[in-house]
């Protein structure tokens, strides 16, 4: 199945001269959540919200300094390729370029929306994050933030005394970190179920007074909950109608977990075969670095642990535009799927070599640490079984899936 009827011609797309201003402006009030960056008829990549998270963003900063390289698919690549690019990136959205002209893009809600009656051979209970990392309403909006950005994580359960009273996402914290209105943005001081609080008053005040405001003035509160043995389509068609990201997973009346659309999309990249040893996104930017010392140096770490099976290794490549002597700054993520849990190690350097071996030393001292992100990888027989159940639709003749 490939995306040829799934992408689409209407999009944003900003010069790389587009203040951060405007930027967040398009993420809060249109609901955006990440643009393209193109200049004249060249690509540069997107920016989306996870881009907001840095430390400071200041209003004026220029689109080509927040700009994510995220790699161009074309209407005829398959929609589990698609579901990997979007899920190593970290992005919503990738171009699709048909004889190198930009004809369109390819968000998650539009592969989720096109594949959901065929999720429902899954639950919720295949793909669910269990016992996700979370915060009490009392915890800072710094903090939250600093969760968000570490852990490479977009939601966090707001726990009160054993019960999920809210949910704290990348979204709700874009209007913090990005600073990009000056004028009172305040919002609604009531809520609706599923939906934003709203704000937190005028964002005049110093940005550090508003790291330091509890996470309940900003979380979703009474977030949507749903079921560990409901079908994963039917969870995924939820989310897509009510314009939400991320369901709370309960069993009568206490949460398990948590489901998001990444974790649906996810879904899409298992196969009934054994994953391949390592997958790497943006090998062009391997100058310095071969895939033989990739795999070996990741062989190195996870053999170190004898009670540890590696199940899936991924590495994302992203070049920044500071050079040093002509050597771009990279930045280097390796994500491991054990059946010990999921580590990620970040690192950046001048050249792949520096930034992939800063990136390994992180996840061999989380491993040593045991700081998962969160998120424990189904063991390897039940990702087979739940994978064979979804490809049972995908290896079947077109007249079938319809």
């Amino acid at each position: 199945m490939d995306i040829a009827d799934i992408y689409t011609t209407e999009y944003v797309a900003v010069s790389p001269d587009t203040p951060a201003s405007k930027l967040v402006g398009r993420f809060e009030e249109a609901d955006e959540k990440a643009v393209l960056v193109v200049d004249g008829a060249d690509v540069e990549g997107v920016v989306t919200e996870r881009q907001f998270l840095q430390s400071s963003v200041p209003p004026q900063t220029k689109a080509r300094s927040l700009v994510w390289h995220v790699p161009a698919v074309s209407p005829s690549t398959n929609v589990r390729d698609v579901a990997r690019h979007l899920v190593g990136a970290q992005t919503t959205l990738l171009p699709v370029v048909d004889e190198g002209d930009l004809v369109g893009v390819v968000t998650s809600d539009g592969v989720l929306a096109a594949v959901a009656d065929n999720l429902d051979v899954l639950t919720v209970a295949d793909v669910q994050t269990d016992d996700p990392l979370t915060v009490p309403p009392t915890a800072t909006v710094g903090s939250a933030l600093n969760q968000l950005r570490e852990r490479r994580i977009s939601h966090l359960p707001v726990v009160d005394d054993g019960d999920v009273v809210g949910v704290v996402s990348v979204a709700d914290l874009v209007g913090v970190t990005g600073r990009a209105v000056s004028k009172s943005s305040g919002g609604d001081t009531g809520f609706r179920e599923g939906q934003s609080h709203g704000g937190f008053g005028a964002r005049e005040g110093d940005r550090d007074v508003l790291l330091d405001v509890p996470v309940r003035t900003v979380m979703t509160e009474r977030p949507m909950s749903t079921a560990p043995t409901t079908p994963l389509g039917e969870a995924v068609e939820t989310m897509l109608g009510a314009g939400i990201s991320s369901l709370v997973v309960a069993a009568g009346e206490r949460p398990t977990g948590i489901v998001t659309k990444t974790d649906a999309l996810e879904s899409l990249t298992w196969t009934d075969e054994s994953p391949p040893e390592v997958q790497i996104h943006h090998k062009d930017l391997m100058d310095d670095l071969t895939m033989t010392t990739v795999r070996e140096t990741i062989g190195g770490i996870v053999s170190k642990y004898d009670a540890m099976r590696l199940l899936e290794a991924n590495v994302y490549f992203h070049e920044h535009e500071e050079r040093l002597r002509g050597t771009p700054l990279l930045l280097a993520r390796i994500r491991l799927f054990t059946d010990k849990g999921h580590f990620v190690g970040t690192g950046e350097g001048y050249g792949a070599s520096h930034a992939f071996r800063l990136a390994a030393n992180v996840v061999e001292r989380e491993i040593l640490e045991g700081k998962t992100r969160g998120r424990s990888k189904k063991g390897r027989d039940q990702e087979e079984r739940a994978a064979h159940k979804l490809y049972g639709w995908w290896l079947a003749g077109p007249d079938e899936r319809r």
